[in-house]
């Protein structure tokens, strides 16, 4: 028996499944290891590569145990669940991590510093304020609909609910007005707490170099130029800028055999966040060349003729995104193309 040179760890909050293996795949050891025992446990192992899945607390898991002098990898549960044989549990689990890792082919999650997670974390607040703010106003929309008050959407408007609510001359019963008062106060709340979020990036933008560089693209604002910096793995980790685009899921779908290539919709993998961002971004530049076509590049202006302006709004997230890989990867600000003539 040979000595232990990968390590499978299925992480949980109190008990840990360890596989170890060694070069030709023999295994070493399984083990159960309580929350206390498991830097102890690979203080005293010999260095070797210790995988785990990229879900919940792996990367301070990650950095933790390569202090104590262990190569650590983190790999995507996706990857890592066509290994598993039979029956899902933690046993099968950590073998499964253990034998992704030692494939040549397999693709890694690159480790995030505490630095870089307490930067995201402004913006994973900020994203939870917006989902409760929007159920707020649907609530508040929804009642006073039930008495006949009616507002167009858009936060833009939400003023003009909270007014319905506090004008006592209106006829929205007392006993529905206390609770719906509720609402609004709860809703200003909210609107306060994420203006406060929105000035906190806003100075990061501005202390940022690599943010104000990716802030001279079309659509980038101080919101998504620093939730790139501080989400975004390292341009280095990707040969091109169709390969940043591909990990934010903005590139089609394919499903092809046979040497027929058959693309679908886009594949919406990666990270969600960054995604939606740049396609709130593509989608107010589409929407400005829309109304002013003669201020659009001819890129942009000769696809909204043909396409539909959703379609359009991918495509141009698609081209922002490789814009972005860009400019981290070699420097310089953007260059706006020729007007489309």
């Amino acid at each position: 028996m040979g000595e232990v040179s990968t390590v499978g760890m299925d992480l949980a909050k109190s008990v840990f499944q360890v596989h170890g293996s060694d070069l030709s795949g023999t295994v070493i050891f399984r083990k159960k290891l309580r929350r206390d025992q498991v830097l102890p446990f690979f203080s005293s192992l010999p260095r070797c590569v210790v995988a785990m899945e990229a879900c919940a607390s792996a990367h301070y898991w990650a950095r933790e145990i390569a202090a104590a002098g262990h190569d650590t990898r983190l790999i995507p549960p996706a990857y890592v669940k066509p290994f598993v044989k039979r029956q899902k549990n933690d046993m099968a689990d950590a073998e499964a991590i253990c034998e992704a890792a030692q494939r040549p082919t397999m693709r890694f999650v690159q480790g995030k510093s505490a630095q870089a997670q307490a930067s995201a974390v402004v913006f994973r607040t900020r994203d939870l304020l917006v989902r409760q703010r929007t159920q707020l106003i649907n609530a508040l929309r929804g009642h006073l609909t039930e008495f006949g008050y009616t507002v167009r959407q858009g936060v833009g408007h939400v003023a003009k609910l909270v007014e319905i609510v506090g004008d006592l001359t209106t006829d929205v019963p007392s006993e529905a007005r206390t609770v719906l008062a509720v609402i609004a106060q709860s809703l200003q709340a909210m609107q306060a707490q994420i203006a406060l979020l929105d000035r906190e990036i806003a100075r990061r933008a501005k202390s940022d170099p690599v943010a104000k560089r990716l802030m001279t693209i079309p659509g980038v604002g101080p919101v998504i130029a620093t939730a790139l910096v501080a989400l975004a793995p390292a341009a280095s980790t990707f040969r091109r800028g169709r390969d940043f685009a591909a990990w934010l899921g903005l590139v089609p779908r394919q499903h092809s055999s046979g040497g027929k290539e058959r693309l679908g919709r886009t594949t919406k993998m990666g990270e969600r966040s960054l995604r939606r961002l740049l396609i709130l971004g593509a989608s107010s530049t589409t929407k400005v060349a829309a109304r002013d076509p003669e201020k659009a590049g001819a890129w942009l202006a000769g696809m909204l003729a043909r396409k539909p302006r959703m379609l359009v709004t991918v495509a141009m997230a698609n081209k922002m995104a490789r814009t972005v890989w860009a400019l981290m990867a070699h420097g310089g600000s953007y260059r706006a193309p020729a007007a489309a003539v």
